[in-house]
């Protein structure tokens, strides 16, 4: 049975001070749940997330990794540094990564890549653009992303899959594709990946929608058979609206 699961993305925001006063408060208030609870603070703030949530069942993920072990890469940050510090779980080509920093699909799968050989669990995260949409494009467009980067794993490296799509245009735009859109997109994911690998691995894969999740309308979108949680953004800094968006899961 898959995972459910709900993961707040902080971006860059959160200072050191903030982020532990978050971090108790979504501890304090996490409701009793089966789903998994994920948070991504920054980098600089993830030692002292894990500790301020030693006790707790919150996870803590990062935003990103490079996929080179070492080396003349400044600003970077490897695998090894994130499990290193007990990071295992990475969010790999979120859309702000793609429009703002250059990655490309080939990059992409370099980066999947070097954190399944580390067996790290990878949130890869892929989505239409607005004007994919409006041309009726979407479905290819989605389809690309995940066989550029995905299609040519083993089998076996599916069990550390985590997908997150993110229709871009209903990304802090207020926008919000409507349940049936979302459902829409994520049963043709899962027949795409039926097709490409097989139906237990299709059926198995956590699908989550990353789309301006609020708690006005989690409960309508996570009651779609094929979405199993969300990739929360702004929703997330605010400790009562993510609680009740895992609530709503």
């Amino acid at each position: 049975m898959r995972s459910k699961i709900v993961a707040g993305n902080w971006k860059m925001n959160k200072n050191l001070a903030e982020t532990d006063a978050l971090l108790a408060e979504l501890s304090a208030k996490l409701p009793d749940t089966t789903a998994e609870v994920m948070v991504a603070p920054t980098f600089v703030n993830l030692t002292g997330a894990l500790s301020t949530l030693e006790s707790s069942t919150i996870q803590v993920i990062a935003q990103n990794m490079h996929f080179a072990e070492n080396g003349a890469y400044t600003g970077e940050i490897s695998a090894d540094m994130l499990l290193n510090i007990g990071i295992n779980t990475v969010i790999i080509g979120h859309s702000e990564r793609r429009a703002y920093f250059g990655e490309t699909d080939e990059i992409l799968a370099k980066k999947v890549k070097a954190a399944l050989a580390k067996n790290m669990r990878v949130m890869f995260c892929f989505g239409e653009e607005l004007q994919d949409r409006k041309s009726d494009n979407h479905f290819n467009i989605v389809e690309s992303q995940l066989r550029n980067a995905l299609f040519d794993l083993e089998a076996s490296a599916w069990k550390n899959i985590i997908l997150a799509y993110e229709p871009v245009w209903a990304i802090g735009t207020g926008e919000t594709a409507s349940p049936e859109q979302a459902q829409e997109m994520h049963a043709f994911i899962r027949k795409t990946i039926t097709d490409a690998f097989d139906v237990t691995i299709a059926n198995e894969v956590s699908i989550l929608y990353g789309g301006s999740v609020k708690p006005n309308n989690a409960v309508e979108i996570f009651s779609k058979p094929d979405v199993d949680g969300g990739l929360i953004g702004g929703a997330s800094l605010i400790a009562d609206d993510f609680m009740a968006i895992v609530k709503a899961i």
